[in-house]
């Protein structure tokens, strides 16, 4: 019998990966990406398919938009607008520029068009159309006092002549954020157009109202890092638009007050809808009956993780009100039937992320159980006309697929990206199990391993970041358990106390605690998964994570300092001093440790990572990225200098291009290899570790 290969890690890199739907209003057709990766060559193009979500029996169709294509979305008049830098838009852009673009599209997969949408000087980074298709909101990087959409100042304010030197202002917020340097002066701003014959039409008006006026807001919108078109939503009769913005200013670093505001599309300032609470408020979705509008909101200033609770504005009232006080799970997607009768939400739910159905009078929360089996991981939930759910499901199995739900019903296959390729992979199984923690606390982690695998197998302790974060049943591209699983390891994870899908308290419980109860917790779950597993062999385990599962690594080198053969160190947090004075969201540490460095010195201290280095021992590997602000790369120097010092076996890989994550392809690939080389090298019988 011949047996399957396991999966390798040019296998993932070169996984095709699934985009967000968007589907046409009649709820019939539905266009989404994939994106491919060329496996000798490793670039990343992203294709256009048609399905029909009518025939649960129909092909998948390729659409070809003669040229690139991208952020595609169906207008009312069942066109598809996205997003190109193709030319031929007309004479106002430059060769090569981003503008929108639309197709009419046939059920065999045939294009009318393309046709221009737009013309500007400026690139397009993003769009949204209104429910009757007389006007389009795009957006870009614009500066402030900039009356259009796009002036030749835009993103030159922080270059001043005659050197090259970037000038910051400690009035102007940020001054990088992320993986960017900021430019002062220019944001990320939405212009409203109207459309005549499938064109843009008219100057444009700004949603963020007049410069100087001191009812305007100056912010970003979308927001940065990682906002998209979720923050911007039309009004159900097009008369306004919703949007979320930050105030940029020299409080932007330690705020995590988000706002909603309303406009009326005459160019005028906003309307601040949730002046009131100083907390993140986000997610904007108008009922299509025009009633109401819902959204997302926090109650604790400067706390980024805390609970996310679905509000309910009543439109003709003004009067807002909380549905889901009591429900102790953090929401963070919404959306509405198109009858307005029902909210439809997802929230993490111990090691799943399935949907909620939300009931609008009366707050009442219903699980859906979507799936025969886990829930696992659900994402993109669009709810469509006769109660049919669209969603994607990924789990630590296998990667997103696409799925359709009739009536509330357990959802149908609709497309398997990857499928067959993970399908002919060995197999994996992955197992739950749950132990006392740090304080008789129930904990939750999984267990990952090739299923049928003979013989003893090495471990490995996946440390999961945030830390209000969760290593769940879900398909990750970078930190992938069945990848790992596949080179012959037991990948054991736990979700220690600070991780999210256990209730707030439990969440909040790392606070302040950072090298307390989550390392209790480490330690006996792995004590726990040993002796549920007896086949995983103890004496041989590594330790490894990235944010904060780096900083435990670090914190495990001088704490546990005898557990383990080998450690893996990515974007790890080795000095909290250093760190809080370099790092951009100073909302953050401040929220965990209690104040600014200089307000809690005692808590950061006690635990920071470079006051045990005396005790380090353990051969370690370090990963950092050049172009990560969050936790910036010199602080994997500062590990790599103190392994050096004691002698202690160690390499250091640094990408000069990428950020707090790894996503290119070639450098994902050497992500990969790396690692594993790392770990057989100390866990494998014939590595160095066994000689």
């Amino acid at each position: 019998m011949e047996t399957a290969e396991p999966m390798t890690a040019r296998d993932l890199v070169t996984m095709p990966r699934l985009g967000a739907p968007t589907v046409t209003g009649d709820g019939r057709y539905a266009v989404f990406a994939i994106t491919v990766t060329d496996d000798e060559t490793l670039k990343r193009t992203s294709e256009l398919h048609l399905r029909d979500l009518t025939d649960l029996d129909a092909a998948t169709t390729k659409l070809d938009l003669l040229g690139s294509a991208r952020s595609a979305a169906f207008g009312p008049d069942n066109w598809l607008y996205f997003l190109s830098d193709r030319e031929g838009a007309g004479t106002g852009s430059k060769a090569g520029s981003v503008q929108v673009w639309r197709a009419s599209l046939e059920a065999d997969g045939s294009v009318k068009g393309p046709l221009p949408v737009t013309d500007f000087g400026t690139d397009v980074d993003g769009f949204s159309l209104s429910p009757a298709g007389d006007a389009i909101a795009v957006w870009a990087e614009i500066a402030r006092d900039c009356p259009r959409f796009g002036c030749d100042g835009d993103g030159t304010a922080h270059l001043p002549s005659p050197g090259n030197g970037r000038l910051y202002d400690g009035a102007d917020g940020f001054y990088r954020h992320w993986d960017t340097w900021e430019t002062p002066g220019t944001f990320s701003r939405v212009f409203v157009f109207g459309l005549e014959n499938g064109k843009t039409v008219g100057d444009g008006k700004a949603l963020d109202g007049p410069p100087g006026d001191g009812a305007s807001i100056t912010g970003d919108t979308p927001t940065k890092p990682f906002g998209g078109g979720e923050d911007i939503a039309w009004a159900a009769d097009g008369s306004a638009i919703y949007f979320v913005a930050r105030k940029a200013d020299g409080d932007e670093p330690t705020s995590t007050n988000l706002d909603i505001y309303r406009s009326d599309l005459d160019g005028g300032a906003p309307e601040n809808l949730t002046a009131g609470n100083l907390a993140t408020d986000t997610s904007p979705v108008p009922s299509p009956d025009g009633r109401y509008l819902a959204y997302l909101a926090m109650a604790r200033p400067g706390y980024e993780s805390d609970k996310l609770t679905v509000m309910l504005r009543d439109l003709a009232s003004g009067e807002s009100r909380a549905l889901t006080p009591d429900y102790d799970r953090s929401f963070h997607s919404l959306a509405w039937t198109p009858d307005s009768r029902w909210l439809v939400a997802t929230a993490q739910d111990v090691l799943d992320t399935p949907a909620f159905r939300i009931d609008p009078q009366t707050g009442a929360v219903e699980k859906l159980d979507l799936m025969a089996g886990n829930e696992a991981h659900i994402a993109n939930v669009m709810p469509l006309p006769g109660e049919r759910l669209l969603f994607a499901r990924d789990s630590i199995g296998s990667p997103s697929h696409l799925f359709l739900s009739d009536g509330w019903q357990q959802a149908k296959p609709l497309v398997l990206v990857g499928g067959p390729e993970v399908g002919a992979m060995a197999s994996v199984q992955t197992t739950r199990f749950s132990f006392a923690g740090a304080g008789g606390d129930t904990v939750w982690g999984q267990i990952t391993k090739l299923e049928g695998a003979d013989g003893p197998m090495p471990a490995i302790l996946y440390i999961h970041g945030g830390p209000q974060g969760s290593f769940n049943d879900g398909w990750s591209s970078r930190w992938n358990p069945r990848v790992l699983a596949s080179q012959g390891y037991a990948v054991i994870s736990v979700d220690f106390h600070g991780s999210t899908g256990y209730g707030q308290a439990f969440t909040d419980s790392i606070n302040r605690d950072w090298g307390g109860k989550p390392l209790e917790d480490l330690q006996k779950g792995l004590a726990a998964a040993l002796a549920r597993d007896p086949q995983i062999d103890g004496n041989r385990a590594c330790a490894m994570g990235a944010s904060y599962g780096g900083y435990m690594v670090n914190w495990i080198a001088g704490n546990w300092p005898d557990r383990f053969k080998c450690l893996v160190q990515h974007d790890g947090l080795f000095d909290m001093r250093s760190f809080y004075y370099t790092t951009e969201e100073l909302w953050f540490p401040r929220w965990d440790f209690g104040g600014s460095y200089a307000e809690a010195v005692e808590t950061y201290e006690r635990w920071n990572p470079v006051n045990y280095v005396n005790n380090w021992q353990t051969p370690m590997l370090v990963v950092a990225g050049e172009r990560d602000f969050r936790v910036p790369y010199t602080q994997g120097l500062a590990s790599f200098t103190a392994l050096q010092e004691r002698d202690i076996p160690s390499q250091l890989l640094v990408f000069p291009d990428e950020n707090h994550w790894v996503l290119g392809g070639k450098n994902s690939l050497q992500w990969h290899e790396t690692v594993f080389a790392w770990l057989d090298r100390w866990l494998k019988e014939d590595g160095e570790a066994g000689e």
